[in-house]
């Protein structure tokens, strides 16, 4: 099938392996991983930056495996989980920093469709979140007090 903001098809890629046992070269008990995850947390790491260290420096690739819970809910459990889901902040960045673009650069065509892409993105979403109780059903994206959200 078709993507839906591109012409392109497909999704290649490299996939994850489909045995999915603890390697037996990892030392890590699930207690010392949870506590890896609240220290890179309070560093101030989203939940996807803290799973790209833990699989580059520490070799833990899948933290599910090894301490049976996802990295989203031992966030929650030590209560350092952000109010808004990391993909959501993410694109609310990115529609900031387009339209701090778009102040210097008035006619930038591509900037402006990528804009329109990008908020409608953001309140898909939004509508998925507000759904499955993620967000607050009273939230709502206001373009204008985006750069709040920014680090």
């Amino acid at each position: 099938m078709a993507r839906m903001y591109s012409r392109k098809r497909g999704k290649s890629g490299s996939k994850r392996p489909i045995k999915r046992v603890l390697p037996v070269w990892l030392r890590y008990k699930p207690q010392e991983v949870e506590l890896l995850i609240s220290k890179l947390a309070k560093e101030g790491k989203t939940s996807s930056e803290i799973g790209i260290v833990l699989r580059d420096t520490y070799g833990i690739s899948d933290v599910n495996l090894l301490c049976k819970k996802k990295l989203s809910q031992i966030l929650k459990e030590k209560n350092l989980a952000p109010e808004l889901p990391d993909d959501l902040m993410a694109l609310i960045r990115k529609s900031v920093e387009i339209r701090k673009h778009l102040e210097t650069n008035v006619k930038d065509q591509t900037a402006k469709r990528g804009l329109t892409i990008t908020e409608s993105k953001i309140k898909k979403l939004t509508k998925h979140y507000k759904a499955t109780g993620k967000l607050a059903s009273e939230w709502k994206f206001d373009p204008e007090r985006a750069g709040f959200y920014t680090k």
